[in-house]
């Protein structure tokens, strides 16, 4: 057995007995081997099970999957099938279909690393027709399959064989970051029937794809990310930072945070020997770990779910509850996040804030952001206090247990109405320190419900720097220059539509769209319309604002500097870019 150099880190002990094991990095190295020739990939899952049935997979359908996989199991490529029915489908599988499937890791290395247990026999297992000896292997339940007529001392030898489950999840993962890659985390509800444990180890969510297709990948020296969960924040990471700080109040997160690292260092540019090289990990809550230090990026997918005030106990879910009531979570990591940030850094997160009634929907969160910070939070989705609860308790599989259903979904209700909660919004978040005392402030609040691009980090940093060159030019505009003398070009994702009435000399309504990023619309005035259709490069914003006040016999100066105001508004928003 292989044994990191720098096994425990920052108080956390690397081996937690309900973790994965990473401590045998022979074994570890064996197991990536036998995945890849199994091609268990996500491209190579879809073409086992096949389009329609992966796709079913992907919403949380698991029978056209579980159905394929068993076909698939029975034919000459049956092997392939093997880590799909155990990892992804929660079957049992036969200790001589691991044996043939894993050949280099083997079973007794499976269940080293803590990837598999034993599981009782199934009698449906077991008892597969003589004539198909290979679907004697084929996991429970299998309803293809057909009373037994094999002899008895057959049926007795192969019950009596050895079946192995799924201790955690062990999913593909495919993205920009190191092409393909595994990723281990606890199993879920479908594929272990019951509530989750309380200190459940999320893996590949929602939440956390957006929050990786939202940061901005501008390379840093030091990043953090706060609440690792198993590490996928890290992953994306590491191309663009020199170091990542990892930190989580669960020492079973960081324990499978350490897995993947190690299992997929060939891929992550990580030596397994030196993980201490380019990852830290660290156990504790929010900034404790980190208190004193600075990030030049901080990256969060807190556990920003509004807990119920009852449930401040050990009935809360780590992964996703941060133990404080409401959205005390969002709201003390935004005040916070701007201490361990280092001059000119950022920080983006996601996070839920309560809306109380008769209120607009930013007052809230709005004053969270501090004093002296940059702030630019887009709000993504409301919900009502009844949607909310109702997405919740389905999420920890609660609503198998119908009394305690009722008794939480009653509780989420009166404790939104103890504090006049009528919605509770979810976004993104992103906070920046500025470089000196002397930069301008800029805090920004959007409403965004549409479908939006993604990747949208790209375009969310050209705004950023779009809102820099504004900056720049607000502080020139007091000697008169502005953006007057600034070239602009319409963006190349950006149309116009013109809309009248059937024999209007005008259009009535003329609108701009963009087809990438934001996927914003704005509404154009004709004055603006007829700016914006000037813009090629060729004339100063100054110039094209001086010849439309000729045209419209406008001459006064309050025209002019009206219109560059709107004029800026639309380069802010990526309408309008500088020309190079």
């Amino acid at each position: 057995m292989i044994r990191d150099t720098a096994s425990v880190h920052e108080g956390f002990d690397d081996d937690v007995p309900s973790a994965p094991s990473s401590r045998d990095l022979a074994a570890l190295t064996a197991l990536a081997a036998d995945l890849s020739r199994l091609q268990y990939t996500v491209d190579g899952v879809e073409d086992l099970l096949g389009a329609q049935a992966y796709a079913a997979l992907g919403r949380g359908q698991f029978v056209p999957a579980l159905l394929r996989a068993q076909q698939r199991h029975r034919g000459p490529d049956g092997v392939r099938a093997a880590p799909v029915l155990l990892w992804l489908l929660g079957e049992p599988v036969a200790e001589a279909d691991l044996g043939d499937a894993f050949p280099t890791v083997g079973v007794r290395g499976l269940e080293h690393l803590r990837l598999i247990e034993q599981a009782a026999p199934s009698v449906e297992y077991a008892t597969a027709p003589a004539a198909e000896p290979v679907a004697a292997t084929a996991p429970a339940p299998a309803p293809a399959v057909g009373p037994t007529t094999a002899p008895a001392a057959e049926a007795s030898e192969s019950a009596t064989a050895p079946l192995w489950r799924a201790a955690v999840e062990l999913r593909p993962y495919g993205s920009d970051v190191g092409g393909n890659l595994w990723v281990a985390s606890d199993l879920g509800a479908e594929q272990r029937p019951g509530p989750l444990r309380h200190d459940h180890v999320l893996g590949i969510g929602g939440a956390s794809l957006t929050l990786a297709q939202t940061v901005m990948r501008t390379p840093v020296g030091r990043a953090l990310d706060l609440g690792t969960g198993c590490g996928i924040q890290v992953f994306h990471l590491l191309p663009h930072a020199n170091h990542v700080t990892a930190t989580d109040i669960s020492d079973r997160a960081l324990a499978f945070t350490r897995f993947n690292l190690l299992l997929n260092a060939p891929a992550l540019g990580i030596n397994p020997l030196r993980l201490d090289d380019r990852v830290s990990l660290r156990l504790g809550s929010l900034l404790e770990p980190v208190a004193g230090e600075e990030f030049d990026l901080v990256v969060s997918n807190p556990p920003f779910v509004i807990t119920l005030r009852s449930e401040m106990r050990d009935e809360a879910y780590t992964y996703r509850d941060g133990g404080l009531a409401g959205d005390a979570i969002v709201e003390t990591l935004i005040r916070e996040l701007p201490t361990v940030l280092a001059p000119g850094a950022a920080a983006q997160l996601l996070g839920n804030w309560e809306i109380t009634e008769g209120t607009p929907w930013d007052r809230r969160v709005r004053s969270f952001v501090p004093p002296g910070v940059d702030a630019w939070i887009i709000q993504r989705e409301q919900l009502s206090p009844v949607q909310y609860a109702e997405t919740w308790l389905r999420d920890a599989a609660e609503n198998r247990d119908r009394a305690a259903y009722l008794d939480s979904f009653a509780a989420y209700l009166e404790d939104f109405a103890s504090r006049d909660v009528e919605g509770v919004g979810f976004g993104s978040v992103w906070l920046r320190r500025p470089a000196t005392s002397r930069d301008l402030v800029r805090v920004t609040f959007e409403e965004i419900t549409h479908d939006i691009e993604q990747p949208v980090g790209p375009h969310l940093a050209a705004a950023v720097e779009r809102s820099d060159w504004l900056a720049a030019h607000t502080e020139q505009a007091a000697s008169g220059v502005g953006i007057a003398e600034e070239f602009l070009l319409v963006a190349d994702d950006v149309t116009e539509e013109r809309h009248q009435r059937p024999g209007a000399e005008h259009p009535g309504v003329i609108l701009l769209r963009q087809g990438a990023g934001l996927r914003r619309t704005t509404l154009l005035s004709t004055e603006l319309a007829g700016f914006v259709s000037a813009c090629d490069g060729d004339l100063t914003a100054g110039q094209i604002a001086g010849a439309l006040a000729m045209l419209l016999q406008r001459p006064d100066a309050a025209f002019t500097s009206e219109l560059l105001v709107d004029v800026e508004q639309l380069i802010r928003e990526g309408f309008l870019i500088p020309a190079p």
